[in-house]
């Protein structure tokens, strides 16, 4: 790449970084490099999200749910840490976080998931601030691509039907690719509700989707019935990866 604004910094300046993760990222991987995947430990799908009203939430909820119909496979919650203040919070009425679901402790965590569901809020068409950030804080994970051959998908919130339901999963491929990573789109094999007409859904063959108008719209149940497939769908890859 370009100089200034490729994969690999000048040896005279390195950028400052506010990112909380930014000490990690200079921890050894190495007790992953070691590490062996026992016969009958369960197979894991993270599923990492960024919710500030909690639609994309309730899609990661019915989405792990999915997951863990799936024998063998388990599915983990994790949020991604929040760049905007309290302050800022409270002016734009976010309502407070679940504290059952636990913030990722660090992106070095990710090489030990063998899938992902990745939940994107949208901004103009692509990923929110927040998640892009957590994928900025990845770069050691890249540098020694921990997470190449692992399966990952997309699933998303837009603020209306022309929002980015299929955007900003487009988007976000190009930190897949240049992890390595295996894009895992649904299709169609949610079978007919992928062609109803007669209500509002998101969701596209990008993924599981959601459409949260002005903040006070809430999943429907067929947008939460797809996101729950598309738990179930990613944790057969991930089974059927894993005993090839």
């Amino acid at each position: 790449m370009g100089k200034g604004g490729g994969c690999f910094p000048s040896k005279n300046k390195i950028a400052k970084t506010t990112n909380k993760y930014a000490n990690s990222a200079t921890k050894s991987t190495s007790a992953a490099d070691t590490t062996v995947l026992s016969p009958t430990k369960n197979l894991k799908v993270f599923i990492v999200f960024y919710s500030m009203y909690g639609h994309v939430e309730s899609l990661a909820k019915r989405m792990k749910k999915g997951v863990d119909t799936v024998d063998g496979v388990e599915g983990v919650l994790y949020r991604v840490p929040e760049t905007l203040s309290e302050g800022v919070l409270v002016h734009m009425q976010a309502p407070p976080k679940d504290d059952n679901i636990l913030e990722l402790p660090s992106p070095l965590e990710l090489a030990d998931a063998d899938g992902f569901l990745f939940g994107l809020p949208t901004r103009y068409g692509c990923m929110a601030a927040q998640m892009k950030a957590f994928f900025n804080s990845t770069g050691l994970l890249w540098k020694e691509q921990k997470l190449a051959g692992k399966p990952a998908g997309f699933f998303v919130s837009t603020g209306s039907q022309g929002g980015g339901q299929e955007t900003t999963a487009w988007t976000a491929i190009t930190q897949l690719a240049h992890h390595g990573m295996l894009f895992v789109p649904i299709g169609y094999t949610f079978g007919a509700d992928m062609f109803d007409m007669d209500s509002i859904r998101g969701g596209s063959p990008y993924g599981a989707g959601v459409f949260a108008g002005d903040g006070s719209r809430k999943a429907t149940e067929t947008e939460l019935a797809l996101a729950e497939y598309q738990g179930k769908y990613m944790a057969a890859v991930v089974k059927k990866l894993a005993h090839v």
